[in-house]
């Protein structure tokens, strides 16, 4: 069995405990990691993902599970960073804190992921790092994490349950942005004589 078919099991018992541990054990490191990879702060990343921790849990109840719970941690993260971005909150006291998973989410952030280990050795590192925010996620979330396109529009979209439409022209967008974006770091590699291949 999955971790999603787990985790819906959880829910459908009513066991939110349980199905929050087993998410933020499968999926933390990963979220954490694009969290560093788009803040390109390690505190700031570490403030965003203890606040993240708070949202998924208090939203659990609530999930309709219009999308995986996977992809709904990641645009739960996203979401967080942009509030962060408006207003850090350890100048404006917005957090609340709660400690239902304090351990785990310290445990969490004391590891480096793995693709953040070896992203800092990848010679693309540079390169990447001074793309944008939103091109350095697109491309974590497509390359480092592979997600399918529907699951990317949704995070960028910002919402559980676009309409269909929404999400098609969300997708058909992102995949633009994506094939130029890798087309301007194959330049920028060329032109600095590094050889390597981007995949879709």
């Amino acid at each position: 069995m999955d971790v999603e078919q787990q985790v819906a099991d959880h829910l459908d018992a009513g066991s939110f405990r349980e199905a929050a541990t087993l998410s933020l054990r499968t999926w933390g490191d990963v979220v954490f990691g694009f969290l560093v990879h788009r803040l390109r702060d390690e505190g700031e990343a570490a403030e965003v993902f203890s606040q993240l921790t708070e949202d998924f849990w208090r939203g659990l109840a609530a999930f309709q599970r219009r999308c995986s719970v996977r992809t709904w941690l990641y645009l739960l993260a996203r979401n967080a960073a942009s509030r962060f971005r408006r207003a850090p909150w350890n100048l404006s006291g917005r957090r609340t804190g709660d400690a239902a998973f304090g351990d785990m989410v310290a445990s969490i952030r004391s590891r480096t992921p793995a693709w953040l280990r070896s992203e800092v050795k990848d010679r693309f590192a540079e390169l990447r790092e001074a793309l944008d925010p939103d091109d350095r996620s697109l491309l974590a979330l497509r390359i480092d994490r592979r997600l399918p396109w529907e699951d990317i529009a949704l995070i960028f979209l910002e919402d559980e349950a676009p309409d269909r439409e929404g999400l098609k022209r969300e997708s058909a967008r992102l995949r633009k942005r994506f094939q130029f974006v890798k087309e301007e770091l194959r330049r920028k590699a060329l032109e600095r004589g590094l050889i390597e291949k981007f995949t879709d």
